[in-house]
């Protein structure tokens, strides 16, 4: 299989400007949607429902109470709705799932990171396909959303605890944002050819004779939110390698695309919401430095087909889609690892060594390039403040973002959550390694053994959710574990960004000065991409030399 330069470069070139396009307008309309304080018909119903008072806001703990109130109960009542999948309706004739692939589905879509351990056409029906996982898919991705709107809303107000209200802003951005959007995007897949229905479909093989039934459903609703909210979750176990989920060039580049439009519109919303569109545009520049320098290695990396397996396997071809070819599956790659999505279009374990390494280095980062829906933009600012903090010891300044000063308080809390997910990663990783009957669990010897397990927890602690297709992690111990890192990998970050939040609300804003560290233009720009690479990839470094760089770099 060839590669194609001239295809790679088209598609880029029209992914940036498609993207450019809309950088504006849907930036403009996510901030209107969190600046007013109109509700709608829906958002009225949902409230009396809920017995929520729309016009109380909430101090960042009780912000983020409800945030832990709302995904615990939504995970025990997916986990029990899968076990009693065999008495319910919409089953396709499938018995309740088993309690250990249940409790990992639940944790895995509330944290908006759709780790599949299971086959989803042979293990669950239609109803929890569309009621369940297409729900949580709408819902997890609100989340992210709305805690990056609260850390703003901390970096502009003063002398206050409030940061709005939690089902307020869930609301929002489930009726005005994700439900029209991903309603527009399910057309445009189903006109691209994405199978949407509620029967089986019967599919005759013209070379046999022999005919097959693979089963159908609401794809393409299903895959619009998949993407669009960054979840990743296939309807089809290949994901969307899988020719009723994606099944030409077109589908694959506008999956690609829905992938990065709320992230990359999300900078705009920032710049106008603290009142300087410098302050977002110098982020988005950051971000999309990040996915354009990533793509290029990820295409060079497929390109060169370097690697001891792709050289048995006689270059380029397993694992690949022959109808996507390897330009779209290296764009798609770099993309959906960058951000939380974890969707796949190429078999990840089948990508070249050094590929898969890229993979597993983009989730490291912190997937901010541009992100998940909102967890990529709260990542960054806390990358910026810590930048600002190391401007600050250079020019014997106290830090300062955006006239709030950053003291130790919010320095410990940029530092831990900059902590959080190597920690997961690495000490998840090295336990299990250590287990024998664990790691038999990956097939693979020798470094790749190790590349299938450290892809496995840096993608469960980063919510991404795609994998190296060689590990069974649907045992107890895998279950449990990455249920764990999937946790913690979620809600501690968002702990420690409402808590910073709520402390920055607090303060005065101070004017700026002569000495006050400018947090917009390619200086800053500079010094924040210096930072992330710095302060996220390089924990990850020894690790990887152990796993994709050892196997890269065997001839």
């Amino acid at each position: 299989m060839v590669f194609s330069i001239a295809s790679f470069i088209t598609q880029i070139g029209v992914l940036l400007v498609a993207l450019i396009l809309l950088h504006k307008p849907l930036g403009l309309y996510l901030d209107r949607v969190f600046s007013g304080n109109k509700s709608r018909g829906p958002e009225r119903l949902f409230y009396r429902l809920a017995g929520v008072d729309p016009d109380t806001e909430q101090s960042w703990s009780v912000y983020l109470r409800s945030i832990l109130v709302f995904s615990a109960v939504s995970i025990l009542v997916v986990f029990a709705l899968q076990r009693l999948q065999g008495v319910l309706p919409g089953n396709n004739a499938l018995p309740g799932v088993d309690p250990w692939i249940a409790m990992n589905t639940a944790i895995s879509f509330v944290s908006n990171t759709n780790w599949q351990t299971y086959a989803p056409e042979a293990t669950v029906g239609i109803f929890v396909q569309m009621c369940l996982l297409a729900v949580q898919n709408f819902l997890s991705a609100a989340v992210g959303i709305v805690v990056v709107v609260a850390l703003i809303r901390g970096i502009v107000r003063t002398k206050t605890d409030r940061l709005g209200n939690f089902w307020v802003d869930l609301a929002r951005t489930s009726f005005r944002v994700l439900l029209p959007v991903a309603f527009v995007a399910a057309i445009a897949l189903v006109i691209g050819g994405v199978v949407q229905n509620f029967w089986p479909t019967d599919v005759a093989n013209q070379a046999s004779g022999a005919s097959q039934a693979i089963p159908g459903g609401p794809v393409a609703s299903q895959e619009a939110i998949k993407v669009l909210g960054t979840n990743g979750g296939g309807y089809f176990n290949a994901n969307s390698a899988h020719p009723l989920e994606n099944p030409n060039v077109f589908t694959s580049l506008f999956q690609v695309f829905l992938i990065l439009l709320i992230p990359s519109a999300l900078p705009y919303t920032y710049g106008r919401m603290v009142g300087d569109q410098r302050q977002g545009y110098t982020i988005a520049a950051v971000m999309g430095t990040l996915w354009l320098t990533s793509t290029a290695l990820m295409g060079w990396a497929v390109a060169s087909a370097q690697g001891t397996a792709t050289a048995a396997a006689g270059g380029l071809g397993e694992g690949f889609e022959q109808r996507l070819g390897p330009a779209a599956s290296s764009i798609f790659a770099a993309s959906t690892t960058l951000t939380s999505t974890g969707a796949v279009n190429v078999a990840h374990d089948s990508l070249p060594p050094l590929a898969g390494g890229i993979g597993m280095l983009n989730m490291m980062l912190g997937e901010v390039a541009p992100g998940g829906t909102g967890s990529g933009l709260y990542g960054m600012l806390l990358l910026a403040i810590i930048a600002v903090f190391i401007a600050g010891l250079m020019v014997g300044r106290t830090p300062e973002f955006l006239g709030k000063k950053i003291g130790p308080r919010e320095m410990k809390l940029a530092a831990l959550y900059i902590l959080v997910t190597p920690t997961l990663v690495l000490t998840l990783a090295a336990i299990t390694a250590l287990l024998p009957e664990v790691m038999a669990n990956a097939p693979a010897s020798g470094p790749h053994q190790f590349s299938e397990l450290l892809y496995a927890f840096t993608s469960g602690a980063n919510n991404n959710g795609s994998a190296f297709g060689g590990i069974t992690s649907s045992g107890p111990y895998l279950s449990t574990m990455l249920g764990i890192a999937m946790l913690l990998g979620r809600f501690l970050p968002i702990a420690l960004v409402l808590a910073l939040a709520g402390s920055l609300a607090t303060q005065r804003k101070i004017p700026a000065s002569s000495g006050t560290v400018p947090t917009h233009g390619w200086l800053f720009g500079s010094l924040l991409l210096s930072v992330t690479v710095i302060m996220t990839a390089l924990s990850y470094f020894p690790a990887l030399a152990l796993g994709p760089l050892a196997e890269g770099l065997i001839k």
